[in-house]
């Protein structure tokens, strides 16, 4: 085992010439490690409390008669050396602590009652090992016993285990054995003493001789086994006539016992029957009391019911009542723009309501209930009304805004200048309107049919009043002049090319017109879509597939795509009700956007009759947008688009027939050569 510091005598001369001229003299120094804890949190130390070597040293100090005992504290300083740091007096010493949170039991604190702050934590002192620390507090105890006659309080060691210590390592307090030889008085905490101050021995001298001079007085007599043994007999014989003749002497005795055992026969014979009588009484009283709980049980258990019962009944009647504010946007409030968010929310109460009424969400032993049944009705009423009164109001709205744009000239073409159709305020307008058309299909989906009705029919007027007006000016801007019909001049080898006109005005004027109207169409009956709460599959962007697994080209033939609709999962849940949407906005689509075909007929019409060749830049033209709008949002623009490439077509069939007629009937020699000089011109 390494040496201890205690037995270190350079340290001990170190500690002595520290306290030079204090008139002390070192009765043990070791070397400990000084750190600070918490209050309520022993052995946790932070960045502020790390261990400092300290050295701590035992004292005394004689002044005549009287010795003092002392506990200093001294720190190493810049250059190594000794100085003394602090100074505590052992008679203010009241309290020894080990810390348990130390799980090698080698750190301890000394508590002082003359501390100024006692609500600083005191220094924690750590040792280098258990025999240090043990050597450390025997010798603080023995002193504070021997020379202030008085231990201080001792927490969290175990004195049993400090007495076998001081047992088994006597002969390691060698040391302060020789530094206290000099000193009378501090002879008394030598090896010897400390063992014995320490194990406390059960009896003592003086003690130990009185019990033997009082032993030795009386003589036993055993030294013969026949003479104990004769002396044993007489003593047995003595005490059994003495028992005999007490027995004897104590006849009266014995018949008053007897009498009193009779008394109190009779007397426990009264007190059974009286017993037996209470018993029965106790009994029927038992009975009544256990009637008594169980009635009071029962109404215990009914009051609870009923509160249970007015509770649920108290959520019930919250359920059923109808806030004022909301009966009053229900009944009669205003479609202003300014009152649409309590038409909102009286909508979404009221839906909340009807679908709390229900039986998945109301227990279904409400649901047959009179005041259900009845509150129901009324909230079907209320639903009726704000359907009825919301609908009339939203056909009124939209007739009115075309109206309003029909009136106002500013809107459309004029002479000399194209106005390009611009539809963002009113559909500004009447998203102002769209959470109320929600609403409304969840109230009631039947009343969407009138509505998307009267939003068609209005719009449509102003769809084909801006066509009508934007074409006729489109038409009567172009500078165009007709194309002599110049088929019959010349001969195979000759040149048209000097009597040709410039006609490309006309493919750009219809050019113009798509340009403005396909996309301006398209938005519309995207817009109309959403608006009026069709529940079909997202839109998809021009120019991408209707389905990520097609490409353009596989829907030339078909007909999936003629809504502009993304196609249906077999597997979607929804997907015949898509289908029915599907359906439904297909038809309403038409009913929009009906009528406006005949604008662009009358277009193409125009342009055959200036130059007829221009059908075959205005055919590649429309088809240019027709592969364009495949995948697009308007089915109903991708059938005006191909009954005008179908229309395009029949005029120039009807032209190409009509000029190889008039070859054949004035060319003599065309069935010789045929009609192919013809072509080029």
């Amino acid at each position: 085992m390494a040496k201890s510091s205690a037995d270190d005598e350079e340290l001990r001369r170190a500690c002595e010439a520290a306290i030079e001229g204090t008139k002390q003299k070192i009765v043990l120094s070791i070397r400990v490690a000084k750190s600070r804890g918490i209050w309520g949190k022993s052995g946790k130390l932070g960045r502020n409390h790390m261990a400092k070597p300290r050295v701590l040293a035992l004292s005394i100090k004689t002044k005549g008669p009287r010795t003092k005992a002392f506990l200093r504290v001294l720190k190493y300083s810049t250059g190594g050396v000794l100085e003394a740091a602090k100074l505590y007096k052992l008679k203010h010493l009241s309290k020894v602590e080990v810390i348990t949170n130390d799980p090698s039991g080698c750190t301890f604190t000394l508590g002082f009652d003359n501390l100024r702050s006692q609500s600083v934590a005191p220094p924690q002192w750590t040792m280098r090992n258990i025999d240090d620390r043990n050597r450390l507090l025997l010798c603080i105890l023995n002193m504070c016993k021997d020379i202030l006659g008085r231990l201080p309080k001792v927490v969290g060691i175990d004195v049993v285990e400090m007495a076998l210590w001081a047992k088994e390592n006597t002969p390691a307090v060698t040391t302060t054995q020789r530094t206290l030889q000099d000193e009378p008085v501090e002879t008394a905490v030598t090896g010897s003493d400390m063992k014995v101050s320490v194990e406390k021995e059960l009896v003592a001298q003086d003690e130990e001789e009185d019990m033997e001079a009082l032993l030795g007085t009386y003589v036993m007599g055993i030294g013969e086994a026949e003479a104990f043994s004769e002396r044993l007999k007489r003593e047995l014989l003595a005490l059994e006539a003495a028992n005999v003749h007490a027995i004897l002497e104590s006849e009266p005795l014995i018949d008053e016992v007897l009498q009193g055992l009779e008394v109190a026969t009779n007397c426990a014979d009264d007190m059974d029957e009286w017993l037996s009588i209470f018993n029965v009484k106790l009994r029927h009283m038992r009975e009544d009391i256990e009637s008594i709980e169980t009635r009071n049980n029962k109404l215990e258990m009914q009051s609870v019911n009923n509160k249970t019962l007015i509770e649920e009944l108290d959520k019930l009647l919250e359920r059923l009542q109808v806030p004022s504010e909301h009966a009053a946007s229900l009944t009669g409030g205003s479609f202003d723009e300014a009152h649409m968010l309590q038409n909102v929310e009286a909508c979404e109460w009221l839906t909340g309501a009807l679908r709390g009424l229900e039986v998945p969400n109301l227990d279904p032993v409400y649901a047959n209930m009179r005041a259900v049944k009845e509150k129901r009705a009324e909230l079907e009423k209320l639903k009726a009304t704000f359907v009825k009164r919301a609908s009339e109001f939203l056909r009124n709205y939209f007739a009115s805004l075309v109206d309003f744009m029909i009136s106002d000239k500013s809107y459309f073409s004029q002479r000399g200048q194209l106005k390009r159709p611009d539809h963002a305020d009113l559909r500004y307008k009447c998203r102002t309107y769209a959470r109320l058309l929600q609403h409304l299909k969840s109230l009631d989906k039947n009343c969407l049919g009138p509505l998307r009705k009267a939003y068609c029919s209005s719009l449509n007027l102003l769809l084909r009043r801006e066509a009508r007006e934007f074409a006729n000016e489109l038409r009567a801007g172009t500078k165009a002049s007709r194309n002599p019909t110049g088929w019959l001049e010349g001969s195979t080898g000759s040149s048209q090319s000097g009597n040709s006109a410039d006609t490309s005005a006309v493919s750009e004027a219809y050019a113009k017109m798509l340009t403005i109207f396909i996309p301006l169409l398209v938005d519309e009956s995207s817009f109309f879509a959403h608006f009026m709460c069709f529940e079909v599959p997202a839109l998809v962007p021009p120019g991408g597939g209707a389905n990520g697994n097609k490409s353009g080209s596989n829907n030339d033939n078909g007909s999936d795509d003629d809504l502009g609709i993304m196609d249906i999962d077999d597997n979607d849940s929804k997907a015949v009700k898509n289908s029915v949407d599907l359906v439904a906005l297909n038809e309403s689509l038409r009913d929009l956007l009906d009528g406006i075909q005949e604008d662009f007929y009358a277009v193409v019409d125009w342009a055959y009759k200036i130059d007829p060749l221009r059908c075959i830049s205005m055919h590649g033209i429309t088809e240019r947008y027709l592969s364009g709008q495949k995948a697009d949002a308007a089915g109903f623009v991708r059938l005006l688009l191909g009954d005008l490439e179908s229309r395009i077509s029949l005029q120039f069939n009807h032209f190409v027939d009509e000029a190889c007629h008039q070859i054949e009937r004035n060319e003599r020699n065309v069935r010789q050569t045929g009609v192919i000089p013809y072509i080029p011109r």
